[in-house]
């Protein structure tokens, strides 16, 4: 079991900026794929960004070149760095991790982001 804690959420101006954190706990050895997604009220969730335990990284074009994610060495943390924040990227962000078999989910924390 993999268990996920995301923290960093909070309300910020239109052009602002927040970082979002994920830590993981539990049988974490075996994670290869660590992502965010997020799910807006009416919407369903879909992908923000994504990183390979080889370093590769995928985005959604609507946070292309605003979003950047990382991650530790052993796959314990990863990251969501997000600039230029839009109210459009108003959501609950949840981070997400797969070890090959399943995905693990985090609770998700609130990005509010003002006009």
């Amino acid at each position: 079991q993999v268990q996920l804690v995301e923290s960093g959420g909070g309300l910020v101006q239109a052009g602002g900026s927040l970082k979002l954190s994920c830590e993981a706990s539990g049988n974490i050895y075996n994670i290869y794929a660590m992502g965010w997604y997020r799910q807006a009220p009416g919407k369903q969730r879909e992908m923000v960004a994504r990183i390979l335990l080889n370093g590769a990284t995928n985005y959604a074009d609507s946070v292309e070149g605003r979003f950047s994610i990382s991650r530790n060495k052993i796959a314990s943390a990863w990251y969501l760095q997000m600039d230029s924040l839009i109210p459009e990227d108003t959501a609950i962000y949840y981070c997400q991790a797969n070890n090959r078999l399943r995905d693990y989910w985090g609770q998700g924390t609130q990005v509010t982001v003002s006009s």
